[in-house]
This record gives C-alpha cells, structure tokens and sequence, in this order.
C-alpha cells in the first residue's frame, strides 16, 4: 500500500502506524513519549499529524493512527505547530526542571503564561519506564495518585522488593527524572541499594545480582551474560571477524 505523507510516496503495510511509516521514510515527526520498544501511548501529543481521508481532513496522534487505507499526512501546518507549541508549554510547566523540555520551550519560542510550573520536577508523566519496567517482568514502579498529585513511584515511596536494580526505567527516561547513583560497587535507585557484579572479562561493575538472577531464570546460561556491555560487543565482534 502507497500513502503520501509531506508529498512523499511512502511503502506501508496494513496496520502500521503513520508515525512508524513516517520514521522508515526518514520524516520528522516529534515525540516525547514514543518508544520503538512499546507500541503508542498518545500520551504526550506532540507526534499530532494532519490526516487526509476519503476528502475529510483531521488531527489525529500519528503513533497510535493505524493505516488501513490510502490517505495523506501533513507532519506540520500552521494549526498543528500552534498546537505542538501549546502542547510543549503544557509539558513544561508540568517539568520546568527538565533540560530537554526547557531547551524544547525555547525552541518552540514559548511565552510565559498563567499555568503554574510544577517547581523542581522533571518527570512530565510519558510512562515509558513504567512500560520498561513491565517490559523486564517486575512492575516494580507505576503512575499513582490522580490530577496534580499523579507521579512515578513505587509502592508508598519505599523500597520495592520487586525492583530488580537494572536501571532500564532511568535508561529510557527522556527527561532524566529517574535518580540513579553508583558508588563504590553499589548501585542505588528508588530508595534501594543494589550491589553490582563485576564484568568477569574487564573487573568493571555492571549489573545487580538480581537483574543477573532474573535473565538466568527467564532462558538458558549465557556466557556473554556475565560479562559487561562494552566486552559483550567486543566478544561479537571478533566472532564475527573470525568468520568472515
């Protein structure tokens, strides 16, 4: 199926969003809350295209609209800018403290208004860690409370014994909201320490013994499990230029 997004032919399949269409074609759209691991959430709006179908045009969020028809995106036009604009002040006064939000402000050429800043705060509410944090199987952390007082935390603010210490919430954080600190081999996060493992190829610390014994548990013992990141990738490599 052919769709024209920004008067370009672009190759989609059925039920694929235009925001992934748009991406493969090497289009920008923005977004703050999309993530190619999950599917969309609509949440934050700034990927909000013009959708023309069957002659009727609308605003719709690219990440979450799936193509079932020919139809034609415009990614920018002049009610969707003044709409993104809108939108990224919301989400400022929601995270002032957020360099990336401030930097957006800026960008957008935002002008100060009425709405209170939630003072100090850098969440801006996108769930994408309560979604990795699901995604690694232990829902340690979710959005709680409702209206003004909504946030990310874990059960009471205190210490869960599901959090595994792996650091994929703090990893995926657009706005670096999520504290995670390492110090003399501990790693600590959401009011919990962690004691990391050292790489057994370089000595270099790198996971916590319970992000190690939940892989283990999930599949089969893999030696490049116990071994960092930055040795993994140097293991691969030289497999692969021994093959080759």
């Amino acid at each position: 199926m052919i769709i024209i997004i920004d008067n370009q032919e672009v190759q989609v399949s059925y039920g694929d969003t235009i925001l992934d269409a748009a991406q493969r074609a090497k289009i920008h759209i923005p977004t703050l809350c999309h993530h190619q691991a999950f599917a969309g959430q609509g949440r934050c709006r700034l990927c909000l295209v013009e959708v023309t179908e069957q002659g009727r045009k609308r605003i719709v969020a690219s990440c979450t609209y799936p193509i079932t028809r020919e139809i034609t995106v415009c990614t920018s036009t002049p009610r969707i800018e003044k709409m993104r604009k809108n939108l990224v002040m919301f989400l400022y006064k929601q995270a002032p403290a957020s360099k990336l939000l401030q930097s957006m402000y800026r960008d957008y050429e935002c002008q100060d208004n009425s709405l209170p800043e939630n003072a100090g705060e850098k969440c801006m509410l996108c769930n994408l860690c309560v979604l990795a944090c699901e995604e690694m199987g232990s829902s340690a952390i979710s959005l709680i409370m409702r209206g003004t007082e909504k946030k990310v935390a874990t059960p009471y603010n205190e210490a869960s014994l599901d959090c595994l210490g792996c650091g994929a919430c703090a990893a995926i954080c657009p706005t670096q909201a999520i504290e995670l600190t390492e110090r003399d081999g501990y790693r600590t996060i959401w009011n919990k320490e962690f004691k990391l493992v050292n790489c057994q190829n370089c000595g270099q610390p790198y996971a916590t013994q319970e992000q190690l014994a939940y892989i283990e548990s999930r599949g089969p013992d893999n030696e490049m499990l116990h071994c960092c990141l930055s040795c993994r990738q140097k293991m691969t490599a030289q497999k692969i230029k021994i093959f080759t």
